[in-house]
């Protein structure tokens, strides 16, 4: 949303209100001046965002998240026009403390909604592309683990929340099963525990020997390899979506949310879901876009075999 804005508008000063982790994947882009709102420090957030933002006026205010925590930050933030989402999607209180609203959306994926910003200010051409620099040492460091033309699978395997993990030894059998099929299996993820503790469980379950990258790269390295790797399998989690940044096919996996809503953008027609099914089962008459399945199992009802019949799906076009 912020390159289509750019590409519209080159001369125009973009002040960009992140996280301090998701800084350091766009602290690199052209254009765009970072101010870091580090949610870890409670309400000194606010107050440090305030005192960063001291005396600035802006023209305009995108107000692109629903989160009670982003509707109070942008009440330090001092902007004559502030867009946010249209009244069905404008939660968390976000209608308050804005005053103009993006057009209604039907079924959109996220981007799409985050796209109707960049509309709403004028700009036509919303086709997505992405151009997140990477330094020359991250690159070089990817090629080294997965040399360029090298048939490598990429298993990111967890999510922000357990729930929403595949089984370990699920993850295991298509790690062996790509392996048959000539392919290195590479394992990535950042440094929790959680994160840790699968994957060492995926590679106690596999036959093959796998290569556990998990808590070794930073952002910026994982994205690189994430653009070397030949394709990504991944549940409902941030690489799937870097992957997706740097062109590379993506195997989903949804249990928990509509992957029509949250699904890797250009890979939709790559996912393995069994939302549908789930939440007919929960939910009675029209279901609301974007409603959520509940269940600390629900991942269980992905089946290798499926998982595997993508897998080919995809390789074919290689």
């Amino acid at each position: 949303m912020v390159q289509a804005i750019q590409r519209r508008y080159p001369q125009l000063k973009i002040t960009w209100v992140l996280g301090k982790v998701e800084y350091q994947l766009l602290k690199h882009l052209d254009g765009v001046e970072f101010v870091i709102f580090d949610k870890s420090q409670g309400w000194r957030s606010y107050a440090n965002l305030k005192r960063d933002l001291k005396g600035r006026k802006f023209d305009v205010l995108l107000h692109m998240q629903v989160a009670l925590r982003a509707t109070i930050a942008s009440l330090a933030i001092s902007a004559k026009i502030r867009i946010g989402f249209d009244r069905f999607r404008a939660k968390e209180g976000q209608w308050l403390v804005t005053n103009h609203a993006i057009e209604p959306q039907a079924t959109p994926h996220v981007l799409e909604g985050f796209m109707g910003f960049a509309k709403a200010i004028g700009v036509t051409d919303l086709t997505p592309s992405w151009n997140i620099p990477v330094p020359a040492e991250d690159t070089e460091y990817a090629k080294a683990l997965i040399p360029d033309e090298s048939q490598v699978l990429v298993i990111c395997a967890a999510a922000s929340k357990a729930e929403r993990n595949w089984l370990p030894e699920r993850y295991a059998a298509i790690a062996d099963y790509a392996v048959t099929k000539g392919y290195r299996v590479v394992l990535c993820g950042g440094p929790t525990p959680l994160e840790k503790e699968l994957a060492e469980k995926i590679q106690a379950a596999s036959k093959s020997n796998l290569d556990n990258q998990v808590g070794k790269t930073s952002l910026l390295q994982l994205l690189a390899i994430l653009k070397q790797a030949s394709v990504v399998l991944a549940p409902d989690t941030g690489p799937a979506h870097m992957a997706v940044t740097q062109g590379t096919p993506v195997i989903g996996l949804y249990a928990h949310s509509n992957p029509g809503r949250t699904g890797p953008y250009t890979s939709l027609g790559s996912v393995v879901s069994v939302y549908d099914d789930v939440i007919r089962q929960q939910k009675q008459g029209k279901i609301p876009w974007g409603t959520r399945a509940k269940g600390e199992h629900l991942m269980q009802l992905i089946e290798v075999e499926a998982v595997i019949a993508k897998f080919d799906q995809v390789c074919e076009h290689f």
